[in-house]
């Protein structure tokens, strides 16, 4: 009788286990509009891509990271990707990478999330303030003061940001979890959309006077991606 029950528990497990992997893989773009023409059908993955008997060095290589970019701009930081858009032979491969620069005194990697990828930051250079922020309904912060050397990982979907509180430049590198991570800047997306999200929608949102929305749309707001 034991036997028979976990005969019926494997295969109970077994059958769960193929449809869930059976489910969709993650879109690797923001959306994918269901079209019945083949000649119309343009992405692969993303990507159309090339016979692999094509393929060379150059698809796979990128140079650049090692130059440190002008930070002088409104939020004080720079990101300089490696994903598939500067490395095609990334596409399908799941994983990307990026620099980033920040000002001393208050270089900020702004809030932001990665709608398709997890990151995991490692500093080489300066004194970064990170946190990320979980899930509704707790919406807790987490935060580390991080030194050369050290690495911190923001779960794939959270807000999360990075601020210079050093006196001198800062500099790390992300791995992500996406050969198209994608980023949402948050002020960016809610203030600076277009068309314009109404005001009374934000106001009414943020708990805020309809003139605050009014003056925050107004402002420019930049992308440091």
């Amino acid at each position: 009788m034991k036997g028979d029950h976990f005969l019926v528990v494997f295969v109970f497990l077994a059958l769960a286990a193929s449809f869930a992997f059976a489910s969709d893989p993650s879109p690797l773009q923001d959306f994918c509009v269901a079209i019945n023409d083949t000649k119309d059908g343009v992405f692969v993955n993303g990507k159309l891509c090339k016979d692999p008997k094509l393929a060379t060095a150059k698809d796979f290589f990128f140079s650049g990271l090692d130059i440190a970019r002008n930070t002088s701009n409104p939020l004080g930081s720079v990101v300089t990707p490696a994903n598939v858009a500067q490395i095609p032979g990334l596409n399908t491969l799941g994983i990307s990478l990026a620099r980033v620069d920040y000002a001393p005194y208050g270089g900020l990697n702004p809030p932001h999330t990665h709608p398709r990828a997890t990151e995991i930051l490692a500093v080489l250079e300066g004194t970064l303030y990170v946190g990320f922020v979980t899930s509704n309904p707790d919406n807790r912060l987490i935060t580390k003061v991080l030194n050369p050397g050290d690495v911190f990982v923001f779960p794939v979907g959270l807000v999360h940001f990075q601020f210079n509180v050093g006196k001198t430049k800062a500099v790390a590198i992300a791995a992500l979890s996406s050969q198209n991570p994608g980023v949402i800047t948050i002020a960016n997306a809610v203030f600076g959309s277009t068309p314009p999200i109404r005001s009374d929608v934000l106001a009414k949102a943020f708990q805020v006077d309809k003139n605050i929305v009014d003056h925050l749309q107004k402002q420019f707001w930049y992308d440091n991606n």
